[in-house]
C-alpha cells in the first residue's frame, strides 16, 4: 500500500497545518530533500496542546502529543506537496520534551510520532534516525515539538 492509503487506513484525523508565527518557513526543499521545521501538537480546532509532562499531564498523555505533533507535520506534507506518497522515507527526527527536570523517558514520549511514521511510510522507510532531548520549556508551554527531515522520490 501506499504511504496515503497507510494513512486512511488508520482512521486519524489531520489537523490544519500551522501558519508560522515567527519568521521561518515551515517547510523547504533542497533537492531531494524536505525539512520541516519544528512542529507543536495542533488540534483538529487548530489549538494547540498545552502542558508540561509531568506537572500538568502524564507521560501518556505526553505520548498521545507527539503523535498529535506528528500528524500536525502530515498536514504540513499534504498541504504544501500535495500527497504523503512524494516521500520515500524518514532520514532524521529531532524530539523535544517540555518536562520536570527529573522526568528521562523522553524517548518513549517521542515515540508517539515515530511509530505513526512507521505506520504511514512502513517499518524500513518510516523510522529513521532520532534524537530525544528534554527541555526546561518549550513554546506556548507545548508538551512536544519535533522537527524532521525526509527524503523525497
Amino acid at each position: 500500500m501506499t504511504p496515503s492509503e497507510n494513512f486512511k487506513a488508520l482512521g486519524l484525523s489531520l489537523p490544519p497545518a500551522p501558519a508560522p508565527l515567527g519568521v521561518y518557513k515551515p517547510y523547504l526543499i533542497d533537492g531531494k530533500y524536505l525539512y520541516l521545521s519544528g512542529h507543536g501538537p495542533v488540534q483538529d480546532d487548530k489549538n494547540l496542546i498545552i502542558g508540561r509532562i509531568g506537572v500538568e499531564m502524564d507521560i501518556e498523555a505526553g505520548k498521545l502529543a507527539a503523535r498529535q505533533v506528528g500528524l500536525t507535520m502530515l498536514s504540513t506534507i499534504i498541504t504544501n506537496l500535495g500527497s504523503l506518497d512524494k516521500v520515500k522515507r524518514v532520514i532524521k527526527v529531532l524530539g523535544m520534551v517540555n518536562c520536570t527536570p527529573d522526568f528521562g523517558r523522553h524517548p518513549y514520549v517521542i515515540n508517539g510520532a515515530s511509530e505513526l511514521f512507521a505506520k504511514v511510510w512502513g517499518e524500513d522507510n518510516g523510522i529513521g534516525v532520532r534524537s530525544a532531548v528534554g527541555m526546561g520549556s518549550l513554546p506556548d508551554n507545548i508538551p512536544v515539538e519535533i522537527e524532521a527531515l525526509f527524503e523525497l522520490h
